[in-house]
């Protein structure tokens, strides 16, 4: 989900405050012992009391600087806990010249590091001597909680944000909305909206729709995700193309699940509502309705889908392609499939590897290893790199199909190339290796040696069989 805080000065400042920190303790400008300390608090060896043995040893002239450049510099490097008692010492030693901007910095890295239990203990050290929070702090600390399912302690400190010396502004308004609405707690965020309506401004009105729009969406509520959107205009402000594409993935993963067949027109409403307010459905809005057709496997409306995209002007992207293509060869369409890729190269698309990985994963799982061949030579041609994974999948399949011999052919092709393999070399040997034959395999032959008995009905059933699988 896009963050809010772009839209926010307040938190473009913090961020502007914390770079300068990070880029400070990565300069030359280090404090006597700063270096000293970071080897201490990264170690390894050792555990948190004697952590605090070691420092109490080391003849460092303690400041309150170096609060943001040890943590700041190890940040990365120390565990969480290790940060925490490092803090805990400095601030013992120090006592009161600790000031509250050196205790905000080492909160927010905690909730960057995740820590919700060290987090909340610095917090209730924070309201104790009566420090000052600052508001990109609760903004960070709100989002770390919601995080690790601490919603409730969340909202206790906005709530209380007055102990902390904190104003209960749009700012702080919009950071715990948009925490709670992030993991799903839409219902809990609208009662603080609700509640505290009257200090939002415009854009932060805008802000908070999207992140409730977003909340509801996780939940798949549609008709709570449409009391969002029709309140937006009510409100005068025009919901835009995220907005919408928030509602489309919600309705469609909706109707996935309890009404697959008004997958294509619910959306096309949506979307011709779209463009009643000049907004026109871009390729992540289609490629939405798309993924849900195909895991649903209406493979007609997906193919339907992907021909109307072009027809209203809006390309397809490889994705689109790559989620018709899936379909298609999961049903057994394999010709239509080979056709799809074929389109999406002559449109002058380079696909991601994920695309190639993915549709020779499926047409080895269908066992169709021939297309996974013609596919992987289609890769080959463009050049696009990345092949270990793909020989990785191929050669095992291939062994233990009985083609040793493709499977050797792979083998020393991806060694010619110097291409890394993750599979061993025993899979190509036949005394080690079990071939497994295909059931539809066995089925082939039953079929042959029925039809070459005479039996009727057994060439009926063959031929049968056969138009299925074409």
């Amino acid at each position: 989900m896009a963050r809010i805080y772009s839209a926010v000065t307040k938190f473009i400042s913090a961020g502007k405050l914390l770079r300068s920190f990070c880029s400070t303790t990565q300069g030359n400008q280090f404090l006597p012992g700063v270096q000293e300390l970071c080897e201490v608090v990264s170690s390894s060896i050792g555990g948190l009391d004697e952590l605090e043995s070691t420092l109490n040893r080391l003849s460092v002239p303690l400041t309150s600087p170096l609060v943001r450049q040890v943590m700041g510099s190890c940040k990365h490097e120390a565990p969480s806990r290790r940060l925490l008692r490092f803090f805990l010492w400095l601030r013992k030693n120090l006592d009161s010249d600790i000031k509250d901007e050196d205790f905000n910095f080492a909160l927010r890295i905690l909730a960057e590091k995740k820590d919700s239990t060290g987090v909340q203990i610095l917090v209730s050290d924070l309201q104790k001597e009566g420090r000052v929070m600052e508001v990109p702090t609760f903004a960070v600390v709100a989002e770390a909680l919601v995080k690790a399912g601490k919603e409730d302690d969340a909202l206790g400190i906005f709530k209380h944000l007055d102990k902390f010396k904190c104003p209960q502004d749009g700012v702080t308004v919009t950071a715990i909305v948009d925490a709670l609405c992030a993991k799903g707690h839409a219902k809990k965020a609208q009662e603080v909206v609700l509640e505290y309506k009257d200090k939002l401004s415009g854009e932060e009105k805008r802000c908070i729709y999207r992140s409730l729009l977003y909340g509801w969406s996780v939940k798949l509520n549609v008709k709570d995700s449409r009391k969002i959107i029709q309140e937006m205009k009510e409100e005068g402000i025009v919901p835009d193309l995220f907005c919408y594409n928030t509602f489309l993935r919600c309705l469609c993963e909706r109707n996935l699940k309890c009404n697959p067949s008004g997958l294509v027109p619910e959306t096309l409403n949506v979307m011709m509502e779209m463009r009643h307010f000049r907004i026109e459905p871009n390729v992540i809005s289609y490629n939405v309705l798309l993924s849900c057709l195909g895991r649903t496997r209406r493979v007609k409306e997906a193919c339907g889908i992907l021909e109307k995209m072009k027809r209203w002007g809006c390309a397809p992207n490889w994705v689109s392609y790559y989620l018709v293509a899936k379909v298609l060869y999961l049903t057994g369409r394999f010709g239509k499939g080979n056709k799809m890729v074929d389109e999406m190269m002559e449109a002058g698309l380079v696909p991601d590897h994920k695309f190639y990985y993915d549709l020779i994963g499926v047409l080895c799982g269908v066992e169709r290893v021939n297309f996974a061949l013609g596919l992987f030579e289609k890769m080959k041609k463009s050049s696009l790199g990345g092949y270990g994974p793909v020989y990785d999948v191929l050669i095992p399949k291939l062994c233990r199909g009985g083609d040793f011999e493709k499977g050797r052919e792979l083998w020393d092709e991806a060694s010619n190339m110097g291409v890394p393999l993750s599979c061993s070399k025993d899979v190509l040997d036949p005394s080690i290796t079990k071939v497994f034959r295909h059931k539809m395999r066995l089925d082939e032959e039953e079929v042959s040696v029925k039809e070459s008995t005479g039996d009727g009905n057994s060439s009926k059933k063959g031929a049968w069989k056969k138009k299925a699988r074409e």
